[in-house]
């Protein structure tokens, strides 16, 4: 994981549309960069619903939701169809960006070791540093909090 204070690494990933966005793009604005295992899935989905209805609050306080999975294009389409989501999702299908935000390694899931997905987020401010990194992401209220944190 990257730490509080450091500049957050540049990327371009393509979105559900298959434009490519950079992490620059977004300079002025305050960023929440979040990571998670798969499109359509209970926990993604209950993370991704949370964001979405917080979202008219981080309009207003000028913060843009940004989600980043291994999922294609096309699987982002139907995950933001089937959700009514409104904000982006980038498509990392190498999982290089989550390696260099600390967002991809070794899971545990019933004493299985696995690769894949480790579910995080990190605000970073209008200047491009990191402000905060969730670690332990509650999906149910991940939108709440990150709306507590942000409102101060």
């Amino acid at each position: 994981m990257l730490e509080v204070g450091k500049e957050a690494p540049d990327f371009t990933l393509q979105d559900q549309d298959g434009n490519e966005r950079k992490l620059s793009d977004y300079r002025g604005r305050r960023v929440i960069l979040y990571f998670y295992p798969k499109d359509n899935t209970p926990g993604c989905t209950k993370e991704a619903c949370s964001l979405r209805d917080n979202k008219p609050v981080f309009d207003n306080l000028d913060a843009v939701i940004i989600g980043v999975s291994k999922d294609s294009t096309a699987s982002h389409q139907k995950f933001i169809a089937n959700q009514n989501l409104n904000f982006t999702l980038l498509s990392d299908p190498e999982h290089k960006v989550m390696e260099m935000y600390g967002a991809w390694g070794e899971k545990n899931m019933y004493g299985k070791i696995t690769m894949g997905t480790i579910r995080c987020t990190y605000i970073i401010d209008k200047n491009g540093i990191i402000e905060k990194v969730y670690k332990k992401v509650n999906t149910a209220t991940h939108g709440e909090d990150v709306r507590k944190y942000l409102e101060g």
